[in-house]
């Protein structure tokens, strides 16, 4: 495994990170605390050190199977985390940004990971009117002072919000998570160029395109039931994964793991720290660690 400083922070991250997302339920099945302590069990043994998950994964439920594996051992990991979200089911969420429902969050989030500090609190696709309310950043701030957090960040949505990038280093933000992968470039316009200006670690979400980059799927794939990409209009996956096996045919050497490439890729752009892909498995754990060697 190979590992880069994060930005402005003293934080030493592996190139490849574990999201979350899919433990809170809504990427087509359930996980027990074992299956999730088997993958990061899988993930420690690969040299990962980062993980990344959010309080809407679930009712904080991917948080609390985190926490249920990494109370003995919190010392050997990263953990990210973000707020402005509370979720009421599968793909419902209702948004809370004013700074009493921010503090309320990390209590909450806090508990859930057995832990009385998190790495990096992240704020979570705010609009630019939320992302500038009354009084956030002064009572996050006030929060790191009490131990709580350690480094702040956004995740931004659109990946072309310079709005808030351009104004997260003077809030006292030092990362930026943002979707980059081979079918999704936009980041490299202007959001890259700010980062490095403003020494912003960068975290590279959705590095596998929801999947569409792991080579799993056939350009005739149907996503379904209580998997969130089913909720995308079919011609829109189907012209995805299209590209996804032209790029195959033309880009990925032979003999090559296709999620392993793709990883790799976004991880040349010397703007990224690293991706933070998901994993169901811990198959697909070590698959996804393998990216480092190819970088």
């Amino acid at each position: 495994m190979k590992y880069r400083k994060l930005g402005s922070t003293d934080i030493e991250v592996s190139v490849i990170g574990v999201g979350t997302w899919q433990f809170g339920g809504e990427w087509g099945r359930d996980f027990s605390q074992n299956e999730v302590s088997d993958i990061l069990a899988a993930a420690a043994d690969s040299g990962i050190n980062l993980i990344d998950t959010a309080e809407c994964y679930g009712d904080h439920l991917s948080e609390k199977l985190i926490g249920g594996y990494i109370k003995n051992s919190r010392d050997k990991w990263i953990v990210a985390t973000k707020f402005g979200h509370y979720f009421h089911g599968f793909m419902e969420r209702t948004r809370h940004f004013k700074a009493d429902e921010v503090v309320r969050q990390l209590d909450d989030s806090l508990k859930s990971l057995n832990t009385d500090y998190i790495d990096i609190y992240q704020m979570h696709s705010a609009k630019d009117d939320e992302f500038l309310s009354d009084n956030v950043w002064e009572t996050l701030m006030r929060e790191k002072e009490k131990g709580k957090i350690r480094h702040l960040g956004i995740s931004i949505s659109p990946n072309t919000n310079i709005f808030q990038v351009a104004r997260a280093k003077g809030l006292g933000a030092e990362t930026v998570q943002v979707v980059y992968n081979r079918l999704d470039r936009k980041a490299e316009e202007e959001v890259f160029p700010r980062c490095v200006k403003d020494n912003l670690g960068v975290l590279a979400r959705v590095p596998l395109a929801s999947g569409v980059l792991s080579g799993k799927y056939s350009a005739g794939h149907r996503f379904t039931g209580n998997d969130w990409r089913s909720s995308a209009p079919d011609d829109e996956n189907r012209k995805a994964l299209l590209e996804a096996e032209k790029i195959r045919k033309e880009e990925v050497p032979e003999g090559v793991n296709m999620a392993s490439w793709a990883l790799a890729w976004c991880l040349k752009n010397p703007a990224v720290a690293a991706v933070i892909p998901g994993s169901k498995s811990p198959e697909q754990v070590v698959s996804n660690a393998a990216a480092s060697d190819l970088i």
